[in-house]
């Protein structure tokens, strides 16, 4: 008869390690390059995972050794993916959202517009 997997609320960093296939040394370095990997720690100060860690482990274990992506480059993935992510949902269903980012459109392209000036001045004053 096969085992039946018990769905728990929190898992042991040994739970964790072995359902993963990882090593707990990984599984602490990991912690500290990555900030949404942050389990719990229980009164006896061990880590205690939820669900939700145990599928960002996967996530990122599925970047890092499938898809080859350096600690660097999984950073910044799982960054973009992020913003995307809070920028389509925000931006999409609320107008002050869409405001703001208009503002901050403006003001970047008048920050490269000055820029620009500045640059356009430098020149003319070395051609001179």
């Amino acid at each position: 008869m096969q085992a039946r997997e018990v769905k728990k609320l929190y898992y042991s960093i040994g739970e964790i390690s072995q359902k993963t296939g990882l090593k707990q040394y990984v599984l602490r370095y990991w912690e500290t390059e990555f900030s949404h990997i942050k389990p719990s720690k229980n009164r006896a100060g061990n880590r205690v995972y939820k669900e939700s860690d145990y599928e960002n482990i996967k996530e990122l274990k599925e970047l890092l050794h499938n898809r080859k992506f350096t600690i660097k480059g999984a950073k910044q993935y799982l960054k973009t993916k992020h913003s995307e992510n809070s920028v389509e949902s925000k931006s999409l269903d609320d107008p002050k959202m869409l405001k703001l980012i208009d503002t901050l459109d403006i003001k970047t392209l008048k920050n490269i517009q000055k820029s620009l000036n500045d640059l356009l001045l430098i020149l003319e004053g070395k051609a001179k």
